[in-house]
């Protein structure tokens, strides 16, 4: 198989619509939230961006080559990679804005280096993590079923690549609209435009034509300056920040962001290459996790404070034809925008509208391939495993919603909506570690339907350890937002700050998601009891 083949130039340009939007995404919170000045962006962060693109998508393609050859195929599909979408948010809300507060709250000189170094530090962990997740991944991978691994990808896009671009598109219904049409008619009625023209590029300028005819462009109004950053910005080694900021008393304050979120990326990247498995091209998991482990610590030595993952729809990329030279377009794509100021520019000229069909698209194919490479019989766990994705991102929208209306999120607000109906607290508990529950409930059903009781079992306790050390379910308000809580990780750490209610036993504070965990392990003996208390129904008995 050569590296460049016909669908390569539609598949980049799917690749690069979906890297811009996470860039569009970033470069509004590193100036907005953070404060972050555009010297330290395009001259630190987006070169280290740059490397890590260059470092996931070289080799990605590489190993698609070197896969085909090996199988004697032309039809292999490099894994896609990019910016992790949870990482980016967490290192921003978590890590670095909570350093940027302390900072100017402590009276330091420079605030923004602080939180700087906090997310590197965060993201240097992070793909250390990953890193060393990769020489035994691949155990998980074999005892886990595929339905359940493919069912809480199908949920992500459903939720986070579906419903929020589809809601954008409502929205907009006068490009939303037009864009969903055209989208479908190209790729579910599988026809191309006369003259052999790149579909992706002819719907990208339509779209942009109908955003600019209906005023959502230019971005950012008559006076935005495009062109005001538009220089080339060489990527410089930040070794000797990342060293200062390693033992800077960065590490341990944020174990409890850093663990879960490099455990997270982990386990996507797992369930994304068993998805490229289930459309026919099996990548070996340790060197794929490898890389991606690399690809984030090189980031953080760029000056990148953003952890990077193997991406979700490799099976959007295949049906588009894409083989290896995508993946190495993109990261040539991705770093010339990085590395010269031309990210502003573009997004200024091109909005999101243009593009989000394309992404609802990719959404589908994820949640359909769940279907079509799994049993008939195993379809209620697909099912099941879709609701703890749909409940994060609808949980999402509920808190975004609450803050934009200045409400405060706390308990008697939680209470209030139970009272009303609304079981708000149930779906924060089920938004924490979602990609842990959606895989765990699916598995159980799985082994429901084979009737393999023990191994349900085994999976309610592991998710009664996931629960425990608080990775799944365990959350606290901030008044704006949930964060994950995991004071059982902060007292072995050191940095554990609480002082228990009256009457209120320390285990309690320790373990705050326990009646979760008592669940789990309930269940767990429903499931070792079971063998003896059931048998097959008639109709289902072997003669």
């Amino acid at each position: 198989m050569k590296y460049f083949m016909r669908g390569d130039g539609e598949g980049f340009v799917v690749a690069f619509i979906n890297n811009l939007v996470q860039l569009l995404i970033l470069a509004p919170l590193c100036t907005g939230v953070l404060g972050f000045s555009p010297q330290l962006i395009y001259g630190r962060i987006l070169p280290g961006v740059a490397i890590s693109f260059l470092v996931g998508n070289i080799f990605y393609a590489w190993q698609a080559v070197r896969l085909a050859k090996r199988e004697g195929r032309t039809d292999v599909t490099a894994l896609p990679y990019g910016i992790s979408t949870p990482g980016l948010f967490a290192h921003v809300f978590l890590v670095m804005l909570p350093a940027k507060q302390l900072a100017i709250a402590q009276g330091m000189a420079d605030p923004e280096r602080y939180a700087w170094h906090a997310g590197l530090v965060a993201c240097f962990i992070g793909g250390l993590i990953e890193f060393g997740c990769a020489f035994f991944a691949e155990k998980i991978r074999r005892h886990t079923p595929p339905a359940a691994m493919l069912a809480t990808l199908a949920g992500v896009g459903l939720g986070f690549l579906g419903l929020a671009f589809l809601f954008q598109a409502f929205a907009a219904p006068v490009i939303g609209f037009v864009m969903l049409v055209l989208v479908f008619i190209v790729f579910f009625g599988r026809v191309r435009f006369r003259g052999r023209l790149p579909a992706t590029v002819v719907l990208l300028a339509v779209g942009t034509a109908l955003a600019w005819a209906t005023g959502l462009a230019p971005v950012g109004g008559p006076g935005a300056q495009p062109l005001a950053h538009f220089k080339l910005y060489f990527p410089l080694p930040v070794l000797g920040e990342l060293w200062a900021a390693l033992f800077g008393g960065h590490i341990v304050a944020y174990l409890s962001v850093v663990i879960p979120i490099g455990l997270l990326g982990v386990l996507a990247s797992l369930q994304n290459i068993e998805s490229a498995a289930a459309a026919g091209d099996n990548y070996p998991v340790r060197p794929s996790l490898v890389i991606n482990g690399l690809g984030t610590i090189a980031a953080a030595c760029f000056g990148s404070p953003f952890p990077s993952s193997i991406y979700i729809g490799h099976p959007a990329w295949k049906k588009l034809g894409a083989r290896a030279g995508y993946s190495v377009l993109n990261g040539l794509g991705i770093t010339l925008v990085c590395l010269t100021g031309a990210m502003a520019a573009l997004t200024w000229l091109i909005p999101a509208e243009a593009g989000i069909a394309i992404i609802l698209w990719i959404g589908t194919i994820i949640a359909a391939q769940a279907f079509e490479v799994t049993e008939k019989k195993y379809y209620p766990a697909v099912i099941i495993g879709l609701f703890p994705a749909l409940a994060a991102w609808t949980m999402l929208i509920v808190k975004t919603s609450l803050g934009a209306g200045g409400a405060t999120l706390d308990a008697g607000l939680v209470k209030a909506a139970h009272a009303a109906g609304a079981y708000l607290g149930g779906g924060f508990a089920l938004e924490q570690g979602f990609l842990y529950s959606a895989m765990i409930w699916s598995a159980v059903v799985v082994c429901i339907v084979d009737r393999k009781w023990h191994r349900a079992a085994g999976w309610c306790g592991v998710g009664m350890v996931l629960t425990l050390s608080g990775l799944m379910h365990s959350y606290a308000l901030t008044g704006r937002d949930t964060v994950i809580d995991l004071p059982l990780l902060a007292w072995v750490s050191g940095t554990w700050a609480h002082s228990t209610g009256a009457g209120q036993a320390p285990w309690r504070a320790l373990f705050p998601a326990g009646a979760a965990a008592t669940g789990y392990g309930l269940a767990a003996l429903v499931f070792l009891l079971a063998k003896y208390v059931t048998v097959p129904r008639a109709e289902d008995e072997v003669a």
